[in-house]
């Protein structure tokens, strides 16, 4: 479960003064609804959208348990790799730190550093899946932890029942590209399993590219099939399939240190 102050007012003239409406703490009370979702599908992901940011949630710096946090002034490229957690019931209809009513059924997320909002994409390193969310909220305010997330995005990410996971999250600039993940369709030969994407392009030039630069690394196998997405056919070039989460991501951490930045997990089931 989360640990977190789920959110606090900037008062005018006090920068640093923060009033927290409340607290979660492990073995604190807070759960999912009674019943799961009571039967409603995992929204889709958050539709990034250039919004202005929030006039309580972003303070130059704040403290919370005697430490200070100091806020980004920009999102972009932003990248982190940690312990995500998740938070339900308990802050359920509660008012975030950017004044947003928590909706644990939306997909939504707490940062203790990002611009108030922010959209990220959230990749859970143990088994590929992916979710993106908007930043809303302030925590979690717990050591290690990077993130905490509604319960409907922890639901889509399967981290529920464990209640924690390693994840990576990426910001995404509003009107950029959010790559396909997470495709029904197989790849080619219908293999299914966890791959390695390095990218999906509408222009079947820049796949070309981009599998030039897988040979070269090298990385082994490679394929490629057409995605239809919202209209739009696209070439998706990955890198897989393979046995288990662990090895995907030793193959995602060796794209991403040979500078393809888009890869990331897939699973194609």
């Amino acid at each position: 479960m989360s640990s977190l102050w789920s959110s606090y007012v900037a008062v005018a003239g006090l920068a640093c003064l923060m009033l927290l409406s409340g607290c979660a703490s492990t073995g604190g009370g807070d759960s999912a609804p009674v019943g799961g979702a009571g039967g409603a599908q995992v929204p889709a992901d958050a539709v990034p959208r250039a919004e202005p940011l929030s006039r309580s949630g972003n303070p130059p710096s704040y403290v919370v348990f005697g430490e200070r946090y100091h806020t980004l002034k920009s999102a972009a490229g932003f990248t982190e790799r940690g312990i995500a957690s998740w938070y339900g019931t308990k802050f359920h209809g509660r008012r975030t730190s950017s004044g947003e009513t928590y909706d644990m059924y939306a997909m939504t997320a707490a940062h203790k550093n990002l611009p108030l909002p922010t959209y990220v994409r959230v990749t859970n390193l143990e088994n590929g899946k992916q979710a993106v969310v908007k930043v809303n909220d302030r925590g979690p305010f717990v050591a290690g932890r990077i993130i905490d997330l509604s319960y409907s995005a922890a639901t889509k990410l399967d981290i529920v029942r464990a209640g924690t996971a390693q994840v990576q999250i990426e910001a995404i600039t509003p009107g950029q590209d959010v790559p396909v993940v997470n495709a029904p369709t197989a790849s080619p030969g219908g293999a299914k399993g966890v791959y390695v994407q390095a990218g999906a392009f509408a222009q079947a030039a820049n796949a070309y590219s981009i599998r030039t630069r897988l040979a070269a690394i090298p990385v082994a196998p490679i394929v490629t099939h057409r995605l239809t997405r919202a209209g739009a056919s696209l070439t998706v070039v990955r890198v897989g399939p393979f046995a288990n989460a662990n090895t995907a991501h030793a193959m995602l951490q060796k794209l991403l240190n040979a500078g393809i930045n888009d890869a990331q997990m897939v699973i194609v089931e």
